[in-house]
């Protein structure tokens, strides 16, 4: 795998903030095995299960805060990377609306610490900032949002990742115009294997199925882009390639997200997830107690058009393959993540994509 990307991670230092996250861990996971030496930034992980501590992998991962700029500086000056990928966040609706100030902070000022402590070190060539599809003034309307509409937020979670995006574009225009670079990258609702974070709907679903009782669907007739996780991270490192070459007309903000048939309602998901695990049942509750977004999509024209990407994974196979992922883990106690990649892989090379080449 080293000559993906065009073998530009080979032998550089990525540090990864948020590593033990969800997408955090699938990234490191993907950068070990195209030998990146890869150093992490996080608190650790949230839930007793979670994919980072299944995986094991051997790298160095620090523990610390992002709204500690000390400890992050120390890494830096420590490790000194070569690029940097910011996922690190409060990453949950829910929790935004009974958590508002952690939310806030972390979301915000933990982005503008990242940003600063890259600043002041030498090393850094690059940084992508992972912000959320949510970052946009949500208007229900039926288009894909592109990415010069205008930044918004209902709930403080989603308002968090529209000021995320505003302190990465005046850190661009202020900062990084000459040896180093700044993107943000908004990807759409990313499902998995090794997610087991609360009020998610395929965390939840595959909870319930794993002990044989029925999922509460809230908001069934919601539409979102589902994507599989390794689709954006294809996009992001497809981003910091550019990047790391110096392309300063690449450092701008970018949406990674799947095609337009994968924009389906939360019913269909569930309906169509019970062919890849029988045991899948649900029962529908429709939600009152707070807003959230019925209607939500991305237009990634631009990605398409000025980076060549494209997803590789359509809503099938990122269904067949995410749930195939838990049901190995449930009844045979086994990891599909590197066979997971290897045949995303596989199918990226046969479909030509740009980052194979």
């Amino acid at each position: 795998m080293t000559q993906l990307f065009g073998g530009v991670y080979k032998n550089k230092t990525v540090l990864v903030i948020g590593d033990t996250g969800f997408k955090g861990s699938w990234l490191v996971h993907w950068l070990l095995r195209m030998q990146a030496k890869v150093v992490g930034f996080s608190l650790g992980p949230t839930t007793r299960l979670n994919h980072y501590g299944l995986l094991k992998e051997d790298y160095t991962s620090v523990n610390g805060d992002i709204n500690n700029i000390d400890d992050l500086k120390a890494v830096f000056q420590s490790h000194k990377p070569d690029i940097v990928f910011h996922m690190a966040a409060q990453s949950l609706v829910r929790f935004s609306y009974s958590n508002p100030i952690d939310t806030l902070n972390t979301n915000i000022m933990g982005t503008a610490n990242v940003l600063e402590a890259g600043r002041q070190t030498d090393s850094v060539k690059a940084i992508v900032n992972v912000t959320s599809d949510k970052c946009y003034e949500n208007k229900e309307w039926i288009w894909g949002y592109r990415e010069n509409d205008a930044m918004g937020g209902h709930d403080p979670y989603s308002a968090s990742k529209g000021c995320a995006e505003l302190i990465t574009a005046s850190y661009q225009k202020s900062f990084f115009q000459q040896e180093k670079l700044l993107a943000s990258v908004r990807a759409g609702n990313v499902i998995g294997g090794g997610d087991w974070s609360q009020d998610r709907l395929i965390p939840d679903m595959v909870k319930a199925a794993s002990s044989g009782e029925p999922v509460s669907i809230r908001n069934p007739l919601a539409t979102r882009p589902w994507q599989h996780v390794l689709d954006p991270l294809s996009g992001y490192l497809t981003l910091g390639q550019r990047l790391l070459s110096g392309e300063r007309q690449f450092a701008e903000g970018w949406n990674f997200g799947p095609d337009h048939h994968s924009n389906v309602t939360v019913k269909t998901l569930v309906d169509n997830a019970k062919k890849y695990w029988e045991t899948i049942d649900y029962r529908l509750e429709e939600s009152k107690d707070y807003h959230e977004a019925h209607l939500l999509m991305l237009d990634c024209s631009k990605s398409s058009k000025l980076l060549k990407w494209a997803p590789v994974w359509d809503f099938q196979d990122t269904l067949k393959y995410t749930l195939n992922w838990y049901k190995t883990y449930y009844e045979l106690n086994k990891l599909t993540t590197t066979s997971d990649l290897e045949q995303y892989v596989m199918d990226a090379k046969s479909k030509k994509v740009v980052w194979t080449l």
